[in-house]
């Protein structure tokens, strides 16, 4: 095996998509708060918790995956060694410590909360009914791993936490709905596959519009125009979801159009950064 094709396959299997995501929301949150460079020790904390879920959600997977013929997963198709996988893991949650607490104990004992909840998914909570907890509590304390690292180490707001944990619900119902049948012939049983496509789709456009409107509506003041502008986009999303998901054929769209509004609720959440503290 090539260590081009080994590095491809440990990239691929550290969930890329809801790293670099997570990682982007969270430090976008800092320099709009006002954290200037100290951002970079967000980027980098948040970085190395991400990297330790997802190359742990692979490792912990790997039987279940391959039963599954998931030629999706790199460890499930062997294009990585699940040593190496679990290695990553190990020193990405071992640099996460100091790298939180970088941030003072505050907002590093926040955010390791949330890495906690990310390995409670990992370990035990993805395959149950209780599937988006995690989801909700790791997405909640986001806005105050940002706020408890600046001077004041306060708490975010109750509108910034209302909104992190509706998105993180969201995001659940959103990212397990491509894999709903895959999961299913592993053996996971969360929340999303008990519901359904059908009724997780509807969940999780709920919870956009929920997290939409605590975003728009919840901090002080106006909502000017460029918030004013992406609530707009959100709810002609969501419309365009109900419109879509109406239609025997709509399915992909309905599913294209719910990751838009989650962007366009991100937008908000990153918009309103300036008004946490």
């Amino acid at each position: 095996m090539s260590r081009r094709t080994t590095l491809a396959g440990l990239a691929g299997s550290c969930h890329p998509e809801p790293v670099v995501a997570v990682t982007a929301i969270t430090t976008a949150l800092a320099v709009a708060a006002g954290l200037g460079v100290r951002s970079l020790v967000v980027l980098a904390a948040i970085l190395a918790g991400q990297l330790s879920i997802g190359w742990g959600n692979d490792y912990l997977d790997r039987d279940r995956d391959r039963v599954a013929l998931r030629t999706d997963k790199p460890l499930a198709n062997a294009a990585v060694s699940s040593l190496l996988v679990r290695r990553a893991s190990a020193i990405a949650l071992a640099l996460c410590l100091p790298l939180s607490l970088a941030l003072g104990w505050r907002a590093g004992a926040a955010h390791l909360a949330g890495v906690t909840a990310g390995w409670t998914y990992n370990l035990a909570a993805k395959a149950t009914v209780l599937s988006p907890l995690p989801y909700v509590v790791a997405f909640g304390l986001i806005p105050s791993v940002v706020t408890l690292a600046t001077p004041g180490h306060s708490f975010a707001p109750g509108w910034a936490t209302a909104g992190g944990a509706l998105l993180g619900a969201s995001a659940h119902f959103t990212n397990t709905l491509p894999d709903l049948e895959l999961d299913a012939l592993a053996g996971i049983r969360g929340l999303p596959h008990r519901l359904g496509a059908y009724f997780s789709l509807r969940v999780a456009v709920v919870l956009l519009a929920g997290a939409c409107g605590v975003l728009a509506f919840g901090p002080r003041g106006g909502l000017g125009v460029t918030a004013g502008v992406l609530l707009a986009l959100a709810v002609a999303a969501i419309a365009g979801i109900v419109v879509a998901a109406s239609r025997a054929d709509g399915s992909r769209n309905a599913f294209r159009l719910t990751v838009l509004t989650a962007v366009l609720a991100v937008g908000l959440l990153v918009l309103r950064g300036n008004q946490l503290s």
